[in-house]
């Protein structure tokens, strides 16, 4: 892990930094005495995620597009390290908007990763548990694990598609240009700044109850998600580049106990105590006609917990109560 030089403290470079994790990062980043710059198009990325950080001469957010090459080019150049978190996210935005989902997650990542291997910069690349695909057992899923996909006439799947991508390019860099890369696949990272507008199942249902809205969960409530705290997820981030032999590795990083949706549902009323009833509706209705959807998914942690011994130490009810104490005076607010 770069440490400066003498007289200057590290500079870190965080793609997708106004982000949901990319903000959290930014934040122990700095904390850890990193000079910070963050790449955000606003995309997705919100500037209340990083409205307490902005006066800091430390940290630098800089709004432009990850597909912008000579932004990337001086950034990279004046960076340590890298942490690549940009992408399009969220299965409403992957739906309605796949040639946005494709450009940004491949040509952008491309540009980082070519930069990165120019100017000698180590790069972590946050892959997805959706590169696994459409897995309908319950076992763990580890590294090395066969995917499984829907047809290419499914928008559903162009995410996992460009993501596996991303990884197969950040691989190539590795063996062929000898990048110093880490690629991480994120299962279902929750916490506070955290928005349902894309898709995002747990802030969705949380604001629902708040507001006592009708709580919407898709097909018959059956599918299974296991639920990492951010911060959980933020701490393996953050040692993964350190880890001895990490380069050229691929690591799950998540929470390994899996809830249905629907059960999910009935914890959030049970702890926000609202009257809210829980509606069942078809992947259809929600997203049109040939949605499809995976059954299940839960992370095999093995491999990351030999290398740095990471292991999720937040449990459900702990990132449930840390969503709802976010997510309340907000919603309090709106008229």
């Amino acid at each position: 892990m770069p440490t400066g030089t003498p007289n200057s403290r590290p500079c870190a470079l965080v793609t997708g930094g106004a982000g949901f994790i990319g903000s959290h990062l930014c934040e122990s980043l700095l904390d850890q005495g990193y000079e910070v710059f963050a790449l955000d198009d606003l995309s997705t990325g919100r500037l209340d995620n990083v409205a307490h950080l902005v006066d800091r001469r430390d940290f630098h957010l800089v709004v432009d597009s990850v597909l912008n090459e000579a932004v990337v080019n001086s950034l990279v150049h004046r960076c340590d390290v890298v942490w690549h978190l940009a992408a399009a996210v969220g299965v409403r935005l992957i739906v309605e908007k796949p040639v946005h989902t494709l450009v940004t997650n491949v040509q952008g990542t491309e540009v980082v990763l070519d930069l990165c291997a120019r100017f000698r910069k180590p790069v972590l690349v946050a892959s997805t548990s959706e590169v696994y695909g459409d897995h309908q057992s319950l076992a763990p899923l580890s590294e090395d694990e066969r995917r499984i996909y829907g047809p290419t006439t499914v928008n559903r799947w162009a995410y996992a598609g460009s993501k596996a991508l991303d990884e197969f390019l950040a691989l190539a860099y590795f063996q062929e240009r000898g990048l110093d890369v880490v690629v991480t696949r994120l299962f279902n990272t929750v916490g506070p700044r955290q928005t349902g507008e894309y898709g995002m199942v747990v802030p969705a249902l949380v604001s629902r109850a708040l507001e006592g809205k009708t709580l919407q969960v898709f097909g018959d409530g059956q599918q299974t998600r296991c639920f990492s705290h951010v911060d959980d997820t933020v701490e393996a981030l953050l040692r993964l580049p350190q880890a001895q032999s990490s380069s050229g590795q691929i690591y799950n990083v998540g929470n390994t106990t899996p809830i249905s949706i629907l059960d999910l549902a009935t914890r959030i009323l049970e702890k926000t105590g609202s009257q809210s009833e829980i509606e069942l509706v078809s992947y259809d209705d929600a997203y049109g006609d040939g949605f499809e959807d995976m059954r299940h998914r839960v992370p095999d942690i093995t491999k990351i917990g030999d290398a740095i011994g990471w292991r999720p130490t937040r449990d459900l009810d702990q990132i449930l109560d840390d969503v709802i104490a976010h997510l309340e005076p907000l919603v309090a607010h709106v008229p």
